[in-house]
């Protein structure tokens, strides 16, 4: 006897592993961008609590300054801490939209770092009381004083550099494998 179906049916089980990816996805870039957040929360408060009686030698050109910047990156544009934060809500709500139509658990990451990145820039922005400045720490003194936000904006960008330099196929592309990237 011939099991019968109705369309909806196959349809819902054709479709649920796309939604499962789509959640896993959004699940991995949340994940990432929540950790970001809390790990630059935390140690930005570790910093104001620290650093205040000055630099603190770690090792090599490393030490712990704390600094904070009205501009943005390397301390460009200091003093426009309302455009700055203008310009970071728009990015943050494009990428959002860019993450909800991409795929891929490495793209996931990538825009969980970014995102992350920008929110904690963004807390320190519109919730912390320095003037509209983000608190930097990290001193290596032959490069801009930063944070563990900056540190995995810059680590998203460099990824997502590296990878569309060297060809990490997306899905859809010839020669890709289901799920790559």
């Amino acid at each position: 006897m011939q099991e019968r179906r109705s369309l909806t049916a196959l349809n819902e089980t054709v479709a649920a592993p796309g939604r499962s990816r789509s959640r896993r996805r959004t699940a991995v870039i949340v994940a990432v961008a929540a950790v970001v957040v809390v790990v630059d929360q935390l140690t930005k408060t570790w910093a104001l609590h620290h650093l205040r009686d000055g630099p603190h030698h770690v090792a090599w050109t490393l030490r712990l300054n704390l600094t904070f910047n009205t501009g943005i990156a390397f301390s460009e544009a200091r003093g426009s801490t309302a455009v700055v934060t203008a310009v970071a809500l728009v990015v943050v709500a494009l990428l959002v939209v860019i993450a909800r139509r991409t795929s891929g658990t490495l793209t996931a990451v990538i825009l969980g770092l970014i995102i992350g990145g920008a929110l904690g820039n963004l807390i320190d922005r519109l919730i912390r009381h320095h003037a509209g400045g983000v608190i930097d720490f990290i001193d290596l003194r032959w490069w801009p004083v930063f944070n563990v936000a900056d540190a995995a904006i810059t680590v998203g960008v460099v990824i997502a550099i590296v990878r569309s330099i060297f060809g990490n196929a997306a899905p859809g592309r010839r020669g890709a494998s289901p799920g790559a990237g």
